[in-house]
């Protein structure tokens, strides 16, 4: 099946629950999304095995070389960088061991990077709640790259540090609280 859009998350503090607030409200054959919520080896599978009895879609812990399909979300594992890439059959990530990227393993800027570079303006960057600027940069690119781009607004972030360091280099283009996240993103994908 040919995947026409790809929908990337970047989270850290208070991420668990606003990720959860948006992916319950999708059904079960949206588009793949992929994940790299801060957090550490071992919780990522928890988490995913968590979202997976709340949500329509299927949700598990990425592997590496896994493929990207429609109705599925992929959690970076709590130690490796998930990048998006593509080949003749599609796409698919890889999930790799490798240096903190601003401070962080797995880094939000890394999938969002892959994601501008593999996937385009097919692309959708959102990013959510959390300290410092890592996924800020690299939602530029994907911006750049002709990517609609999603940040969580103040009022509703646990800790307005990523989506603000987002903001302020102009690289969301609709910001937003986490309540209406899943129906922008929606609407966006239906135009």
């Amino acid at each position: 099946m040919l995947i026409n859009k790809i929908i990337v998350i970047g989270a850290s503090t208070g991420g668990t629950e606003a990720i959860i607030k948006i992916l319950k409200e999708l059904p079960k054959d949206f588009p793949p999304i992929l994940i790299t919520q801060h957090m550490p080896l071992g919780f990522t599978k928890l988490y995913a095995d968590r979202l997976n009895k709340i949500c329509k879609m299927e949700v598990r812990e990425a592997l590496d070389v896994d493929r990207v399909k429609q109705g599925s979300v992929l959690i970076a594992p709590g130690d490796k960088h998930m990048m998006l890439k593509k080949d003749d059959e599609g796409y698919y990530v890889t999930c790799r061991k490798g240096e903190k990227i601003n401070g962080y393993c797995p880094s939000i800027d890394l999938l969002f990077n892959s994601a501008a570079e593999i996937a385009g303006k097919k692309a959708v960057g959102i990013i959510l709640t959390g300290m410092g600027k890592d996924g800020a940069e690299g939602l530029l690119n994907m911006k750049k790259a002709g990517a609609y781009t999603i940040g969580q607004d103040e009022k509703t972030s646990a800790v307005y540090g990523m989506p603000m360091a987002a903001f302020n280099i102009g690289a969301v283009t609709v910001q937003a609280p986490i309540e209406d996240i899943s129906e922008i993103l929606t609407k966006h994908l239906t135009i």
